[in-house]
């Protein structure tokens, strides 16, 4: 009788009041042939419900693990929960271990008393990796000062503590499963009577073997309202441990313990409620009832700390990497080495299967697979994208894999949200070009001229610069092409002439420009010549004249004054006259004056004498 009591005076406890807690989502996901098993105990010395005399927890329990010698152990966490805000640093068989993370869910009872509960987890594969199967004991988690300076706890005998480890192995004869590790620290009481969480991306092939284990705590066995477990809607059960109205009551399904007290450690086959070909698994759990004598609704109080589930589901998981991406000076076109990866996967992904390559959302090109790629394969891929124009320089490159270039998917897979890859870019934009100062030399006939191109360098600072090279034209010095080979002697043949000089840098590079300009240079005129056939000066050669001043006019003239040649940039005298009386007649040995008029504007006309001689 006075058990009944307080079940009711709990219960009354429950109603009207306010609760917060952290979701359940999903944390890992095991793609394989893989399975798990648990094992774990509590740290009440009885059940809360039915003994009230205590309010301590004790100081340590044990646990025994045992993992098939052919199976590899591929990891292993650490949960641990209890009453308050949370002991983050535990023992676990003398070894320290900190929490990694810590969910709290809050309790608020109508009095306006504030309950806290916490549940924390660490990594500890490396430690049962190292001491294999043994027994483990938790020691060293004080929730004296909770317990004490909050009463509430014991008050309402939501005083609790336990722990569990989770152990994730592979095994060579288990099918391609797929196991999903759900965790947080949810409340389901009066107050929220019903939690549904749904198992998306998975391909049920096979129902043998499906299963779904929970870690709850501060389930009693005496309080027997209405806790019910449902996959797809059926609820489950496990008799004579679990019965379909008392799915949280102090169990642990893989030692067939009645002991775990206000902690349940169960694991359910599901083979009868999932259908071959399902794609979405529902979990729904409650707590809560009407008592038929008194109308009122009654709810335990449960916090469900993890939830994991087996299932024979073979899908691929395409995702994709991509290495750095080499920019270049004013190149807008970028070749990228991209992977596709399989990994964590139960199927081979299919070939062909898209690519879509995207700058700041907009679609520039695409790609396929070339092969099947197996399970924890990859295959690597190189493609050269035009960024365009309309682009910006600084913009996100999206490369998404399983994407037909609309965002639409053609492969079914373990995960949907996992297929593209991000990085930003900002592209060198060409420099701008720097004018230097130019460079003339002489025309050494019809408009040519040679020039060392390398003597501009000494205009600049040179040490900033790794090398030269010069172009007939920019579009060449963009591209690449059409390099000056010999640019200390550089045959010109027009005026002006801009030549492009690319200064490399450690990044990108610089870009000079210098005008090569000819010019007219006065002509050398020699002071005799012998027209005498010996193959040696047999004319009168004026150097830079002919084909240079290509409208100058020479006039020859004798020592008395009278006009013997006329001659141009097609004649030149060779000592005959074709002017006179003499006409085409060779002059005599003496001295002969000229006139040459270069019709220059930059020049007067010159003259002078000349010595012919034979």
């Amino acid at each position: 009788m006075r058990n009944t009591l307080s079940v009711f005076v709990i219960t009354m406890m429950l109603l009207s009041s306010k609760v917060q807690s952290q979701d359940i989502s999903i944390f890992q996901q095991f793609n394989g042939r893989y399975d798990y098993l648990a094992i774990g105990n509590t740290l009440n010395p009885a059940e809360n419900n039915l003994v009230q005399s205590f309010c301590e927890i004790l100081p340590s329990s044990q646990a025994t693990l045992n993992v098939d010698s052919s199976s590899t152990v591929i990891a292993a966490y650490l949960y641990w929960a209890g009453s308050g805000l949370g002991d983050t640093e535990v023992s676990f068989n003398g070894t320290p271990i900190v929490a990694e993370d810590t969910y709290n869910s809050i309790f608020i009872a109508d009095d306006f008393t504030e309950l806290n509960y916490f549940a924390c987890y660490a990594n500890v594969t490396n430690q049962i990796l190292t001491e294999g199967n043994a027994i483990y004991e938790l020691s060293d988690l004080d929730l004296s000062e909770t317990l004490i300076n909050n009463p509430g706890h014991c008050e309402r005998r939501t005083n609790f503590a336990g722990w569990s480890l989770y152990v994730i192995y592979e095994n060579s004869t288990l099918p391609l499963n797929q196991v999903n590790l759900f965790q947080g620290l949810e409340i389901i009481n009066t107050n929220i009577p019903e939690k549904t969480i749904y198992l998306n991306n998975v391909n049920v092939l096979d129902n043998d073997n499906a299963k779904i284990g929970f870690l709850a705590w501060e389930g009693d066995n005496a309080l027997n309202y209405g806790e019910s477990l449902s996959i797809n809607g059926n609820v489950i059960s496990n008799p004579p441990l679990n019965l379909p109205d008392n799915a949280f009551n102090g169990t642990n399904t893989f030692t067939n313990a009645t002991d775990f007290y206000n902690g349940d450690l169960d694991v359910y086959s599901i083979e009868n409620n999932i259908a071959i070909g399902d794609t979405q698994v529902e979990i729904t759990l409650t707590t809560g009832a009407t008592d038929p004598n008194t109308g009122i609704f009654r709810a335990d109080l449960i916090l469900i700390n993890n939830i994991i589930t087996v299932l024979n589901s073979q899908l691929p998981d395409a995702t994709v990497s991509v290495g750095n991406i080499p920019l270049n000076c004013g190149n807008r076109n970028l070749t990228i080495e991209y992977t596709v990866n399989n990994f964590n996967s139960t199927d081979p992904l299919p070939a062909n299967t898209p690519i879509a390559f995207y700058a700041d959302g907009v679609l520039i090109d695409q790609a396929v697979t070339q092969n099947s790629i197996e399970i924890n394969a990859s295959e690597s891929g190189t493609i050269t994208v035009e960024i365009p124009n309309t682009i910006p320089d600084n913009f996100t490159l999206n490369i998404t894999v399983d994407d037909d270039g609309f965002g639409m998917s053609s492969v079914t897979e373990i995960l949907e949200n996992n297929n593209t890859t991000t990085q930003n870019i900002t592209l060198i934009p060409l420099p701008e070009t720097q004018n230097l100062p130019g460079l003339e030399q002489c025309d050494i006939g019809s408009n040519t001229a040679v020039f060392n191109l390398t003597e501009v360098l000494t205009t600049i600072d040179s040490s900033r610069y790794t090398n030269f090279t010069f172009y007939l034209s920019l579009e060449d010095l963009e591209q690449g092409v059409s390099e000056i080979i010999n640019p200390e002697s550089f045959q010109s043949s027009q005026t002006p002439h801009n030549i492009y000089i690319q200064a490399q840098k450690t990044i990108c590079f610089d870009i000079f420009i210098v005008q090569l300009n000819t010019k007219n240079c006065p002509p050398e005129i020699p002071q005799g010549f012998s027209p005498n056939n010996d193959g040696y000066n047999d004319f009168f050669n004026i150097q830079g004249l002919y084909t240079i001043f290509e409208n100058h006019e020479l006039l020859i003239y004798n020592r008395y004054g009278r006009l013997i040649f006329k001659g141009d940039d097609n004649t030149k005298w060779d000592g005959i006259s074709n002017q006179g009386i003499n006409k085409g007649k060779l002059v005599p040995v003496g001295t002969y004056f000229y006139v040459l008029a270069l019709n220059d504007k930059n020049y007067v006309n010159i003259t002078g004498w000349v010595y012919l001689n034979y």
